[in-house]
């Protein structure tokens, strides 16, 4: 099994690996993704095959600096549990590392016994508790401006 960080033009590379993302990747999403500044992909392969993946998105403020918040983790089910998921993390941190980032998070539901297990193995402390609240803007319709 290899990892390799995907970078602008490997689009078909993320379409080839469809199975592993919860919904379909589009072409243009892939491409906008790969594209953008701050945007990370990085492809476990097992044979030639994609086997999982990792993203990560680096965020800056004015006040802290550059972190790396990890988007999503995804393994193929044939392939879990084999150090592939903890693999991808460890090369998302090496990638934050590198670019100057100070820390790097993810949230994760609280039942998610393999997740959490996965992050621990890659390093990750348990932060205190905290509550996530999400806008779904597609339902929302327009904000209201004054």
């Amino acid at each position: 099994m290899r990892i390799e960080k995907l970078s602008s033009g490997d689009d078909q590379r993320i379409l080839d690996a469809a199975h592993l993302f919860d919904d379909p990747p589009t072409p243009e999403w892939a491409s906008r993704f790969l594209n953008a500044a701050g945007h990370h992909l990085l492809l476990a392969v097992d044979d030639d095959r994609p086997v999982g993946f990792v993203s990560g998105v680096e965020t800056t403020h004015p006040d802290k600096g550059t972190e790396m918040f990890l988007y999503e983790l995804g393994v193929d089910s044939a392939h879990r549990r084999q150090g592939i998921g903890t693999a991808l993390v460890r090369a998302l941190a090496e990638v934050a590392r590198a670019g100057g980032c100070y820390g790097m998070w993810v949230g994760v539901d609280p039942d998610n016994a393999a997740a959490s297990a996965t992050y621990r193995a890659a390093g990750a402390a348990d932060p205190e508790p905290f509550v996530v609240f999400n806008w779904n803007l597609a339902e929302t319709g327009p904000v209201a401006q004054s």
